[in-house]
């Protein structure tokens, strides 16, 4: 195997010898990445939750993910490449066992031969130019695109994709250019435009040429991981952390949770009350393509580690940040953010009061996540939690005399245990909430113990898809007793894991007593949530008792869609007694929904919007040609005016329309662009009016 091993990478590295990375090829400490792989090899099974083992298949799979991490877009490596690849996916167990790990290696060889090989062909296609006016389709979505079979096949689809870039870049310069008093000739814009994107590529293959044989092992080693689960990682040491970047709170950031996919750079959650939550624009599921400093050149951001895609978008407090994104339905927007700190009155539970159409006070309570400030507890202190907010919520709206009670627990990732649980007591007398399994079968019953009930009257919860974890406990359990009726779109997140982090370097093996650089840590996904009535919120997450029309219908987005996530399943229900107070109609409720669904110019528009985006997903080929791309930018730009437009309407039309939800009075500290929002809120305003009709058949 070491014979095998050595002959293999001398053989790759005189084929690439040209290229400069791989002078650094052979920095990197062996037997410190034998053992990583080998404590990834021997304590991932007996820590991970599920049953799986070091073994072919799970080689499969890391196989997979390793090769969709390495040139997932299929613009460098050719069929031979991966067919000389695939020769080693049903080794990856061996090897690590071994010690023999060579796969890292030979893929950093071969991948930085194509980029040198990428890099020329680059640079000719830009010389020659393109014909703007031919009429051609390309493929957008890697996944239906094979590995081309020869440089010449890979040539073709770099014109492809260098053509639209100049293209794309030129109507840019078109849209710029009407808010200027100078004109620039068309011949002028066009060489504008292929000096733009050849500065960009430029840069782009620069990049690409400083990445590290380590960076390739550390890459190796999460696609090990993640083929336990799509939360299971390894982390490299803290300087070269790719994984889940916080810009929480810092004075450089916009406030975004970013996540490498597949050479992507994506929109994880936007923090409330950052930057990116005030500009509103970059939304989760987001892909940033490209990063702007003011006005400067983009810089593409594809095939970028996210460390280096975050020292670009992080900037001086202030300053301007344009982000380059793909939206789920295919569109490309350029988003404008200004750098600015965390508004930390937003990160916290948030209270209103709103009017139904009979002039009834409702209760309205954001809580954008569940947080609690463990350190200050660890210290003797009187920690910060969304327990107490909400509870302290609740009691200033029942002095308003609220009817019935809005909980918003959309686009809230989740957060503290503990507070699901606490918060979710806030509406039951008492009971259990939820159950915790973990690695060796044993299950706990999470309850609320307290037998207070602070608040007993109509409840709504509102979802969606980015709802997550401690939300989708919330949600669960109130839906279980009966307590509340959930409305949002098809279905919550589906995250119902729970992760621990292991420092490696505390978990060394005995007989390896030589001493290492930092060995890194890894996060493991250690137990599951299960439902009282014995569901998993797993990969299913939560339905909701009342669908309705989302933006995000058809988007292939949730742990359901992500690779190797963990399945549903179910255990036994505990014994709950359902909450009696009023029982709710379901069905009822649902068909008065529907029908005001239907005449709902909002939400009809939503619908209409998302039956588009379906479209736009599933049309992946797009024309290269030059009037066929100006087109497809204009009915883009149509329909987020449309729906900007209408909400401007609608703004004007509650400020003198009592039949719609607004807020009543407010204290000093509401802002008015918050209730702005609340204002403009087609969700809010269909949830004031099923609070409405339970009050109705109570």
């Amino acid at each position: 195997m070491k014979l095998r091993k050595s002959i293999s990478i001398i053989i790759l590295l005189l084929i690439f010898l040209c290229g400069s990375a791989f002078l650094v090829a052979a920095e990197v400490d062996e037997k410190r990445n034998e053992l990583i792989g080998y404590m990834l090899y021997k304590q991932l099974p007996s820590i991970h939750f599920s049953d799986k083992e070091m073994n072919d298949s799970l080689s499969e799979a890391s196989f997979d993910l390793y090769l969709k991490q390495l040139d997932y877009q299929k613009r460098f490596l050719l069929r031979e490449d991966v067919d000389e690849l695939r020769r080693y996916n049903m080794e990856i167990d061996d090897n690590l066992k071994s010690g023999d790990t060579i796969l890292p290696e030979i893929g950093f060889s071969i991948l930085s031969g194509r980029i040198l090989q990428a890099k020329q062909i680059v640079a000719d296609l830009l010389v020659k130019g393109f014909d703007y006016s031919k009429e051609e389709l390309y493929e957008t979505d890697p996944e239906k695109l094979e590995y081309a079979q020869s440089l010449a096949e890979l040539s073709d689809r770099w014109r492809k994709i260098l053509k639209a870039q100049v293209i794309s870049r030129y109507l840019d310069l078109v849209e710029e250019q009407k808010e200027t008093e100078e004109k620039e000739s068309e011949k002028a814009m066009w060489k504008q435009a292929i000096d733009k994107v050849e500065s960009r590529n430029t840069t782009f293959f620069t990049r690409l040429n400083q990445e590290t044989l380590q960076d390739h092992y550390d890459r190796f080693f999460n696609s090990i991981t993640r083929g336990f689960d799509p939360h299971t990682n390894y982390m490299p040491p803290a300087k070269k952390e790719d994984f889940d970047i916080h810009m929480r709170g810092s004075l450089e950031g916009i406030g975004a949770l970013l996540r490498e996919e597949d050479g992507y750079i994506k929109v994880v959650r936007i923090i409330p009350g950052s930057a990116s939550a005030q500009q509103g624009t970059l939304l989760a599921e987001d892909i940033i393509l490209a990063v702007a400093e003011g006005d400067a050149e983009p810089v593409e951001v594809t095939d970028m580690r996210l460390r280096e895609a975050v020292r670009l978008i992080r900037g001086p407090k202030g300053t301007e940040v344009r982000l380059t994104v793909k939206k789920p339905d295919g569109t490309t927007v350029i988003i404008p953010i200004i750098r600015d700190v965390v508004q930390i009155e937003e990160t916290f539970v948030k209270s209103s009061v709103l009017k139904d159409s009979l002039g009834r006070n409702i209760g309205y309570i954001k809580i954008p996540s569940f947080y609690r400030d463990f350190e200050m507890s660890r210290n003797g202190g009187i920690a910060r939690n969304s327990t107490d907010d909400t509870r302290k919520a609740l009691e200033e709206l029942k002095q308003e005399n609220i009817r019935g009670l809005i909980l918003d627990l959309r686009n809230d990732g989740g957060g503290s245990l503990v507070d699901a649980v606490d918060i979710t007591g806030l509406f039951l007398e008492s009971g259990p909430v939820v159950q915790v399994k973990n690695s060796f079968g044993t299950r706990k019953v999470l309850s609320d113990t307290d037998k207070e009930l602070v608040y007993d009257g109509p409840l709504v919860v509102l979802v969606n898809l980015f709802s997550a974890s401690a939300s989708e406990i919330v949600a669960a359990a109130l839906q279980d007793y009966g307590r509340a009726v959930i409305v949002g779109g098809k279905h919550t997140h589906g995250k119902g894991t729970v992760q621990t982090i292991i420092d490696m370097n505390e978990n060394i093996p005995l007989l390896n007593l030589q001493q290492y650089d930092d060995l890194g840590a890894m996060k493991v996904t250690i137990q599951k949530f299960y439902r009282i009535n014995g569901g998993s919120t797993q990969f299913k997450g939560v339905e909701p008792d009342i669908i309705l029309p989302s933006l995000y219908d058809h988007l292939q987005s949730g742990e359901q869609y992500l690779d190797y996530a963990l399945p549903w399943d179910q255990v036994a229900p505990v014994s709950f007694n359902p909450y009696q107070p009023g029982s709710l109609d379901i069905s009822t409720l649902q068909q008065n929904s529907r029908e005001r669904v239907a005449k709902d110019e909002g939400l009809q528009l939503i619908a209409e919007q998302a039956a588009k985006s379906k479209e736009r997903i599933e049309k992946t080929k797009i024309s290269l040609n030059l009037e066929d791309m100006r087109e497809e930018r204009r009915k883009s730009n149509e329909t987020w005016e449309k729906v900007g437009d209408h909400y401007n309407r609608f703004q004007q039309d509650q400020l003198n329309d009592f039949d719609s939800p607004q807020p009543d009075d407010q204290p000093e500290e509401d802002s008015p662009d918050w209730q702005d929002e609340l204002r403009q809120d087609a969700y809010i305003g269909e949830a004031t009016r099923i609070v409405a009709d339970i009050l109705a058949d109570n």
